[in-house]
């Protein structure tokens, strides 16, 4: 083999996931830079670089060098050192400092960062504060490069690398060798078969005690991410067997330990199931119905009123005629602890809780406003004309503890809370947000049982209503100027079963069907409409107004695709970064996809890309006027979201919706999805594709039941 050694100039390409680059590399006896490709897990300019490969002439690019291994050392010439200090290794440098650093120490400068950091105060333009950021991100970087190598050479990608740094710190590599399962269960991005990979090439045996426990703890994992709250020991149990492929006793015996330590719960419900819990979402259900139960009792902190003197007031005062099925949830809302209000669009909930609010405030009750995501909530506060948070926001994060700040030792200062778009709610945020309700006050429940369930575990609304504990104020008589909306009469014809009506060619309406029985050809459709139709027709904003709702991530006329394709077509030039297999650009739109309590940013909230800073390997979002910054190795929390799943819509409006519903999402087409991403829409919706596809939705009614028992634990305590 061929040896090639010089200082490595430019990265111009590098694939994070697999470790593949292109490099632009000074070689002695070389007029021109070398191209040098092949895998390595971190590089940067500067560093020094010794190959063995081979000299190849690519059609396209011509001479080249492909490297079968590659090495990297620290450089040793002022110019690759200043090089690699200004590379994107050490934020806090950037070109200036790298100049003035090389000026100051020369070749000693790396011995001075990494041990005698106060030197750099000699160093104009740098004080104690760039002094402790410069040696701090040296000690991380060498942390990080040290776990990255470790990876690497377990052919896992090095994209993960500075989480698990975050995680573990120095302790990373020593814990990953006693058990690599704990990435799984504690790394968000690395799952079970990455693991598994790792513990396999560590010697870990296959039909071991240790794969067995966390493959069955992965497992309950993954069926908790689908939605259950518990799932059946037997059936868990096979699963379990069929993933790892070993024999169902080391299983049993896994579940037996992980009972025993009190990782896992086992416990058989009132219809004689044995169904096997993770500790949190058992407790969660258990807490949350002993709070609702407990809530229930005592009297409404509402002083007694005239009930038929405050109807005719509030009727009077509004100049809206109640309904008998409102009259009746007012009624309850004001003599009744706990109360759910539950209905489809065009029914008046936003009336109603308007009327409630109106008696509550004359009798100086404090009202406390939440929904769970920043959209639900602004809303809730359009309509209300209250201040409205959403549920962390209003129970505060505390940083110090990992939890929130309002608790049930330090309740909210409220008499009366109103929860909205409450079908969003998992059980694990609706125990957090009961525990911290003080005893005395009254809780209102609204929310939209029909449409899809919380993204997270258990189906909390259904649950309540399902239990017959709770007093429940059911509306279903459509007001007539919502009547005259296609998108709410269809938003109950699909709740029925029925499919939805359609304009004739040449009528005007708010809810269209375009048929594209082609994905390709779907595809383009949907570009051409966003682009040129719908704003034209219409006057909507494609990038804020405009919004594509899609069954699922894959496929075509998946979520990934069509930002892609979107992207390219909305928002084609900026400064951008590429990571994670996605490029981020200035001007993008953009959804977070986990809580960042850090950051006061979660689950489903959608910005737009500021600014992309590559010198401080920052980028920084703009999240309805809060500005947040993101450093690049944590990207992997931000997707685009010109197209977002119809689960991730759930409790946001938008003047208009699109939605792609093709025979290619079968897998999930059911009544709920579509009659989700139906009443997202203020104005318009176009549903684009196949009757083939949205008959099936139609008529699958809920198909996938989620294994919950929070239901029978109200009754329980009631």
């Amino acid at each position: 083999m061929d040896k090639l050694d010089g200082q490595i100039e430019r990265v111009v390409f590098r694939n994070e996931e697999n470790g593949f680059c292109v490099l632009r590399v000074k070689v002695r006896g070389h007029k021109d830079l070398v191209t040098v490709t092949g895998t390595v897990p971190t590089v940067n300019p500067g560093e020094w670089l010794a190959a063995d490969g081979e000299w190849l002439t690519d059609p396209r690019h011509g001479r080249q060098f492909k490297a079968g291994a590659m090495r990297m050392s620290k450089p040793d010439t002022l110019e690759g050192i200043e090089k690699y200090l200004a590379s994107d290794l050490v934020k806090g440098i950037g070109k200036e400092y790298a100049s003035r650093l090389v000026k100051t120490f020369g070749r000693d400068v790396f011995d001075v960062i990494e041990n005698s950091s106060g030197k750099l105060l000699k160093v104009e333009g740098i004080g104690k504060l760039r002094k402790d950021r410069i040696k701090q991100a040296w000690d991380e970087q060498k942390s990080v490069r040290q776990i990255m190598s470790f990876l690497f050479s377990h052919g896992i990608s090095t994209t993960r690398a500075f989480r698990i740094h975050k995680l573990y710190g120095d302790k990373a590599i020593e814990l990953v060798q006693r058990d690599p399962y704990c990435l799984a269960r504690d790394v968000r991005g690395i799952g079970f078969l990455i693991a598994d990979q790792i513990a396999m090439k560590l010697g870990i045996a296959k039909d071991s005690d240790l794969r067995a426990r966390a493959g069955l703890e992965y497992m309950l994992g993954e069926l908790t991410a689908s939605g259950h709250c518990a799932y059946i020991r037997n059936d868990l149990l096979s699963r379990t067997a069929e993933l790892l492929e070993i024999d169902l006793e080391i299983i049993e015996r896994a579940l037996a330990h992980a009972v025993d330590g009190k990782r896992l719960i086992l416990r058989t419900d009132e219809q004689g199931r044995e169904l096997v819990y993770l500790p949190k979402l058992f407790y969660a259900e258990l807490e949350l119905a002993k709070k609702l139960q407990v809530l229930q009792h005592g009297k409404h902190p509402c002083p007694a009123i005239d009930f038929d003197k405050a109807l005719a007031w509030v009727q009077q005062k509004t100049g809206i005629a109640l309904a008998p099925a409102q009259q009746g949830a007012l009624k309850t809302a004001v003599a009744s602890k706990v109360m759910v209000i539950t209905g489809g669009p065009g029914v008046g909930k936003t009336t109603l809780v308007n009327s409630v609010l109106m008696v509550l405030k004359a009798k100086k009750m404090r009202v406390a406003l939440c929904a769970p995501t920043g959209r639900a909530a602004k809303r809730m506060a359009e309509t209300t004309g209250m201040e409205a948070k959403t549920i962390h926001r209003l129970l505060q994060y505390n940083p110090g503890t990992g939890g929130f700040v309002h608790h049930a030792e330090n309740p909210l200062e409220c008499d009366v809370l109103i929860v909205d778009e409450s079908s969003m709610i998992d059980v694990v945020l609706a125990s957090q947000l009961f525990d911290a309700v003080p005893l005395h006050a009254a809780v209102v429940v609204v929310g939209d049982a029909d449409q899809l369930p919380s993204v997270g575990p258990g189906r909390v609304l259904q649950d309540i209503i399902r239990s017959g504990t709770v007093p429940v104020g059911h509306l279903n008589e459509v007001f007539r100027q919502a009547a005259t909306s296609r998108i709410i009469t269809n938003a109950h014809r699909i709740n029925q079963g029925q499919m939805p009506d359609f304009p004739d060619e040449g009528e005007t309406s708010d809810c269209y069907f375009v048929e594209a029985d082609d994905p390709d050809k779907a595809l383009a459709l949907v570009g051409k409409m966003i682009r040129q139709s719908i704003p034209k027709k219409f006057h909507f904003n494609p990038m804020d107004e405009i919004q594509i709702l899609t069954p699922m991530q894959k496929g075509e006329l998946g979520a990934r695709n069509l930002n892609v394709t979107l992207q390219q077509l909305l928002n084609p030039r900026g400064d951008e970064v590429e990571r994670f297999g996605i490029t981020y650009r200035t001007g993008d739109k953009v959804m977070q996809t986990e809580n960042d309590y850090d950051k006061d940013v979660y689950n489903g909230d959608i910005g737009r890309i500021l600014s992309i800073d590559s010198e401080a390997s920052e980028l920084v979002v703009d999240f309805d006027g809060r500005k947040v910054v993101y450093d690049f190795r944590e990207l992997d929390e931000l997707v685009l979201s010109y197209a977002i799943t119809i689960h991730k819509s759930q409790g946001s409006e938008y003047p208009c919706v699109l939605i792609p519903l093709h025979t290619q999402h079968y897998v999930l087409l059911q009544r709920s999805l579509i009659y989700t991403a139906i009443t997202r829409a203020k104005k318009l919706v176009i549903v684009l594709g196949t009757k083939k596809a949205l008959n099936l939705a139609v008529t699958r009614a809920e198909s996938r039941e989620r294994t919950t028992t929070l239901a029978e634990r109200l009754k329980e305590f009631a």
